[in-house]
């Protein structure tokens, strides 16, 4: 079993930039394909992005592509989720994930954490 723990979340401005933690404990950090979700109010929690164990393959939502940027450091048990050109729709609550396996591209996870909120002023 994994914990997992998200910092980073806070209120800025359209066109800023936040990036978010995701701190894990328990079993090998590294076994795990990580990643982020978020849910905004009234609506269904969706995928944002993912990155394999070794952090070499990674997949992003197409809402995010070439604005987010998912990485991992395997030595620190963290991912890292940097968000850039931050617009009021990316306001959220964004949630870290993990499952096993090895396809990057299912979004069925096992484990989660407590969620950090984004907030995007206009």
């Amino acid at each position: 079993q994994v914990q997992l723990v998200e910092s980073g979340g806070g209120l800025v401005q359209a066109g800023g930039s936040l990036r978010l933690s995701c701190a894990a404990s328990g079993r090998t950090f590294s076994s795990y394909i990580m990643g982020w979700f978020r849910q905004a109010p009234g609506k269904e929690r969706e995928f944002v992005a993912a990155v394999s164990q070794s952090g070499g393959v990674i997949y992003y939502a197409d809402s995010v592509k070439g604005r987010f940027t998912i990485s991992r450091d395997n030595a620190k048990n963290t991912v890292y989720l940097q968000m850039n050109s931050l617009k009021p729709p990316d306001t959220a609550v964004y949630y870290c994930a993990a499952r096993t396996g090895i396809s990057i591209t299912i979004k069925q996870y096992d484990y989660w954490g407590q969620g950090t909120q984004v907030t995007v002023s206009s």
